[in-house]
């Protein structure tokens, strides 16, 4: 039963201190982007004027909100999970199975910077 237990710990980012940045709410700063890596900043950042920004967040427990722009302008929320699949890669799975699940690399985590690129799951065959 532990062995169990400390395997579904490793799975979130709760067994993982260097994730600690990563716990909070991040906005896409687009002005930011460099080619296909996409930059987002804590929702608390003085972003200039923008027409929306998506983005998500994250919990040491493996929840996820993704933050898409609603049709009155405004964000929904979307519920789902994360989970380690390397050192690097994170697993995001919507629970309301709107979009595919997606992976995304973080190329870069600081307190108050976050990189990553989106990429598809590859198919298992």
């Amino acid at each position: 039963m532990l062995l169990l237990a400390g395997t579904c710990y490793t799975n979130t980012g709760s067994a993982r201190p260097e994730l600690k940045p990563l716990y909070r709410t991040w906005l896409h700063a687009h002005e930011e982007d460099q080619g296909d890596v996409l930059v987002y900043r804590p929702n608390t950042y003085a972003f200039p004027p923008s027409r929306g920004r998506t983005g998500f967040a994250f919990d040491a427990n493996g929840l996820f909100t993704q933050y898409d722009i609603a049709p009155t302008d405004g964000l929904e929320g979307h519920k789902g999970q994360w989970r380690g699949q390397s050192d690097r890669m994170l697993r995001i799975s919507l629970a309301d199975g709107r979009e595919p699940d997606y992976l995304l690399e973080i190329v870069s985590l600081e307190p108050e910077l976050l990189k990553v690129r989106r990429l598809p799951v590859p198919d298992v065959k």
